[in-house]
Parts: C-alpha cells; structure tokens; sequence
C-alpha cells in the first residue's frame, strides 16, 4: 500500500459539501431559536427543553451512525455511498426547519428538529470519515482538513449573514432565514453528487470485524486518543464559553450591541484566513506543537481582553480578529491529529473504526458546550446580571462577565497544553505507524 497525497482538485471537490453542512449548525442553535419565539408565540422555555432533548437524542445517534458508517457496505463504497443516502434527509429537514409555514408551532419545531438532527448527523460523520481515509499522510491531512474547515467557515459566514440580510422579523414571504433555507436545499444535493462523483471511494484497511466489548476495550487502549480527546474536550469548553458570552460582552460590557453581528463576522473572516496559517506552521513543527503554540497565543490575548470596558470597541475588534486567525487553528489541526490516532486503533484492533471515532469526537464537541452553558449562565446569574438587553447591571455582574468570557477559557486552556506539548504520535511516530499498517 502506498500513501497517495490527494490532488488540490480532489480536495476542492470533497471539500464543497462541508460549505452547506456548515450553514445548518449556527441557525438551528442561535436563530431559529428566536425566530420561532417572536413569530409563532412559543416560549423560550419551550424551545430550549425541545433543543435540550434534540441534544439528548445525539448521545444516542452519534455512536450509532459513526457504526453504521463502519459497518454498511455496498458497490458504491461504504463511506460515500452512506454519505450519499443521508442527503436528501438534510436538506429537506433544514428547508422545512428555516422555511416553516404561516402555522407553525411546537409539534412543527419538533419533528424537523429531530429530523435535521438525525440527517445532519447521518450526513457529518461519513463526510469526516471519508476525508480521513482518503488523506493518510501526516501533512496530506492538514491540507485536507485545511480545505474542509476552510468550506466549513465560509457556510458559516453565510450562515450568519444570510438571515439578517434577508430579515427575519416575519415569517411570511422569502425571509432571511428562507434564503438560508434555499441555499441549503440546493447546494448540499448538488455539491454531494459533485464530490461522489469526483473523489473516489477510500481504501478499507478492515481486517476483521470487532465485536462491541472488544471495540471498547481497544479504544479504552488507545492512549493517543485518550490524550488528544482530554485535550480537545478542555479545548472545546474554553472556546464554548466566550462563544456563551459573545453577544452579552459586547453589547453589556462594551455597550455596542449594534456592532454585535460585525464583531461576529470578523472573527470568522479571520479565522479563514488562520487556516493557511495552521497548515504552514504544521508542517514546520508538527500538528500537536503548532495547535500548542496557537493555544498559548490564545491565552495571552483574552488574558488582555479582560480588562476591556464600555467603549473598547477597536481593541476588542483587534482580540476579535487575532482569536479568529487562531480559530482556524482549533477547526484545522486536531481533526488532522484524530485521524492519526485512528490509524493507531486499526494497528491494533485490524478494524478501521474510522466512523466509532469520529461520532465520539462529535459527542466531546457537544458535551463542551453543554457544560459551558452548565457553568456560565449559573455564575452570572449568581453575580446578579440580567440577561434583559434594556436592564441596568450592576458593576459585580459585569465584572463577573469580564472574568468569565475572558479569563474562565485560559485554565482549560493551559491544561490542554499541558496534555498535548509532548504528544508521543508526531511525524516520525505517524510514519512508522503507516508501514506497519501496509503490511
């Protein structure tokens, strides 16, 4: 077996499903939130227990779509074909969801929420699962996870520009959210048939099929992932938590909720510009010390952030454009890391779990931000702040604001480094590993 390193062409074409799957995830949790509220008459209180349930049925249907992914096989291929099927659920789900009728209501809210859950879920884990196969070099999964992630900023570029442009104070006529509504339906079919078509079927280093208990006990074994998982996981909640607070920081703490969507907006500007960035540095001092060093930079700036107040608004907008360039490491690196590790488990196990692994790095990603709403919304709420845009706070609460977007993420984020400095699968480690693999 020889480690072939994927065209830029075919990394162009894998990479445009990921623009569509990514305009899904912002609006499902931050607008269609609001936009059910204010135009149908369901309580907040409703939408957050239907939102809370949706989450619990993923800790169900993670592991059991990344199984299937492993496990369903056809003439077509495993990972594309299982990929190609799941289509039509998600976009059809995502363009009822955003584009709802003049009657809408909960049961209605319900049943496409589940679905778009289901279907992107369905779609995620065999798209990840198939890069990671079919780029099998150290560096060669950097670029291919550069050019994903990088798709995956753009959707979520138009996925917040999208639905303000178009309006989403009404829910009658081609709204902001139904233009998002159409891009989807459209472009995810589209770019699904485009990359089956172009990019080919990943080679199968299966050997033999683990039963369920043998499969835990060997990613139980497997301390690279334990290691990077730990990481990611600490990682993740510190990136959560300032993401929590975003719009409270900057329209309470800074005064200027005018400039909310702006900020916003920057900050993933400049996060695909971070994206070279991550793969440049990567291939001068590896994958786990480039995403430490970006870590650290990280750190160094909300540490300053903290001291901001009412009327910083060009300093916060220069934090704002240098944690976005150090997002497109976080998005860039670990992906290409997790792929390494897998290749470790199918050493050992003679499965390529390939799927298993990444619908548990999808159930660490939303733990993080489960915990972050755990721990932040509750302390605020201790300080005395008011979540009422119109309200007074008193200096206690935004103070606690200041302490909790600023420096809360720089603990989780220092142990992360901690764990990750001297991570024993670098470069060499990763090449003795792949012609142990072609044997």
């Amino acid at each position: 077996m020889t480690d072939t390193a994927p065209t830029t062409s075919r990394l162009l074409f894998y990479a445009l499903p990921a623009l569509p799957l990514a305009a899904i995830a912002l609006p499902f949790y931050i607008v269609v939130p609001t936009f059910y509220a204010d135009n149908f008459g369901i309580s907040l209180a409703a939408i957050g227990g239907l939102l809370l349930a949706i989450r619990l049925l993923d800790a169900v249907t993670d592991p059991l779509f990344g199984w299937l992914s492993d496990r369903v096989r056809s003439g077509f291929g495993r990972r594309r074909f299982f990929f190609l099927i799941s289509t039509p659920l998600t976009a059809l789900s995502a363009f009822m969801l955003f584009w709802p009728p003049s009657d809408a209501g909960i049961v209605y809210l319900a049943i496409w929420g589940v679905a778009l859950s289901i279907g992107s879920t369905w779609s995620l884990l065999p798209y990840t699962a198939w890069g990671a196969e079919m780029a099998t070099g150290y560096q060669d999964r950097v670029r291919l996870s550069g050019w994903r992630e990088g798709a995956t900023l753009v959707g979520s570029l138009l996925a917040i520009t999208l639905p303000f442009a178009g309006g989403i104070d009404t829910a009658s006529g081609f709204h902001g959210l139904a233009w998002l509504a159409v891009l989807i339906a459209v472009a995810l079919p589209v770019s699904a048939l485009v990359a089956v078509w172009r990019v080919p079927e990943p080679v199968d280093l299966t050997k033999r099929q683990l039963s369920i208990g043998e499969g835990i006990r060997h990613l139980g074994r497997n301390k690279p992932f334990l290691r990077l998982v730990a990481a990611f996981l600490l990682n993740s909640f510190a990136n959560a938590v300032p993401a929590s607070l975003f719009l409270y920081f900057v329209g309470q703490r800074l005064g200027r909720p005018d400039l909310q969507g702006l900020l916003l907006f920057t900050y993933f500007l400049c996060a695909i510009a971070g994206v070279p960035l991550a793969v440049a540095m990567a291939r001068r001092v590896g994958k786990h010390r480039a995403w430490s060093v970006a870590m650290l930079a990280t750190c160094l700036i909300f540490s300053v952030a903290g001291f901001l107040g009412e009327g910083d608004v060009i300093p916060f907008a220069i934090v704002c454009a240098a944690t976005g360039l150090l997002l497109g490491f976080d998005l860039t690196l670990p992906a290409a890391i997790q792929a390494d590790v897998i290749d470790n488990d199918t050493a050992t196990s003679g499965e390529q779990r390939t799927g298993l692994y990444f619908a548990a790095w999808s159930f660490v990603t939303k733990l993080s931000v489960a915990l972050s709403a755990g721990i932040v919304f509750p302390l605020l709420d201790i300080a005395g702040f008011v979540s009422n845009p119109t309200a007074v706070q008193t200096p206690q609460a935004l103070t606690a604001l200041s302490g909790l977007y600023a420096w809360l993420p720089i603990l989780p984020k220092l142990a992360a480094v901690a764990i990750m400095w001297r991570f024993s699968l670098d470069e060499a480690a990763h090449a003795r590993l792949r012609q142990e693999l072609s044997r």
